[in-house]
Order: structure tokens, then C-alpha cells, then sequence
């Protein structure tokens, strides 16, 4: 299984990279996982609604080119399926027997993503009808798609 995380900008905090970094140790005997950091288009804290949809565009393009062609596109939005840890361990088994070898993830910046391109995805999942700023996101991601395994496996941790 290889599994793509695309995500739109790039981690600062030491702390974060060393839980990203410890869960794609974890991830390892399980999956090939790749991140992929799309740069963030920069804003100012007033910019126009028009300014913000620009630059998801060009956020979107970096995105799709970095898509593999037959991959199983899932991208987190607040307003999707909501599930839970078993659900998507199955989701990801599933996927598996239906031929899939890719799955991405992809993982919004400060403004989400568009519509256009949630739209495009095979499945939009929603972790929280909260808000979480985008790095946290990429260790709750990393962590799910671990327990997802050991859930697969029937081994010890998800409990």
C-alpha cells in the first residue's frame, strides 16, 4: 500500500515533525507513506474573498499535479463523512481488495481547500466539526491511518 499525504504548507514546530516523524517510523512495516508539501499562496490577514479563491486555485493545481492517476483521492473537509477509527481501517481495506494500491489524503492550508477540488475527490472525511490548524491535522492524520493498521493486523494499541 502507498499512501500519499499531500499538504499545503510546511511545519515549523519541532515538536509536530517529531510526532509526524515517530508515526511514519510506526507506519513503516505497514505502508509506503509519502508527505508531499504544496507551498502555501501567502495572504494578508485582510485579504478579499476574491484574493483567497485565487490562491486556493493555485493551490489546487499544485495539488492535482501531484496526484497519482489512479489513486483513491480522500480529502479531509469539515463537511464530510464522519467515522470511526474501525470504519476507516475498513474504508482502507476495502480499497485494498477493490485494486487500490494508492490512496491520497489530501490536507487543506489556513483556508481549506475548494469546493472544486473536494469535488474531484473520491471521498470527503471530516475528523471533527471543529476546526484544526492544518499541521496538528497532519499527526491526527498520521496517528489514524497507524491505528487503522493495527486494527487491520488485530494487534495491540486501538483499544
Amino acid at each position: 500500500m502507498n499512501i500519499d499525504i499531500i499538504t499545503v504548507g510546511n511545519i515549523k514546530e519541532n515538536y509536530l515533525t517529531q510526532a509526524i516523524n515517530e508515526y511514519l517510523k510506526r507506519l513503516r512495516p505497514y505502508a509506503n507513506v509519502n508527505i508531499i508539501e504544496i507551498n502555501e499562496y501567502q495572504l494578508s490577514n485582510k485579504a478579499s474573498d476574491k484574493e483567497i479563491e485565487q490562491a486556493l486555485e493555485k493551490e489546487d493545481q499544485d495539488i492535482l499535479a501531484k496526484i497519482k492517476e489512479k489513486s483513491y483521492v480522500i480529502s479531509l473537509a469539515i463537511e464530510g463523512k464522519q467515522v470511526t477509527s474501525e470504519a476507516l481501517a475498513q474504508k482502507i481495506e476495502d480499497l485494498t481488495i477493490d485494486g487500490y494500491s494508492d490512496i491520497t489524503f489530501i490536507i487543506g492550508g489556513s483556508y481549506g481547500m475548494s469546493n472544486e477540488l473536494k469535488q474531484k475527490s473520491d471521498m470527503k472525511l471530516s475528523f471533527s466539526k471543529m476546526t484544526f490548524p492544518h499541521q496538528l491535522m497532519r499527526v491526527i492524520l498520521l496517528e489514524q491511518v497507524y491505528r487503522s493498521f493495527k486494527i487491520l493486523k488485530n494487534e495491540p494499541y486501538h483499544k
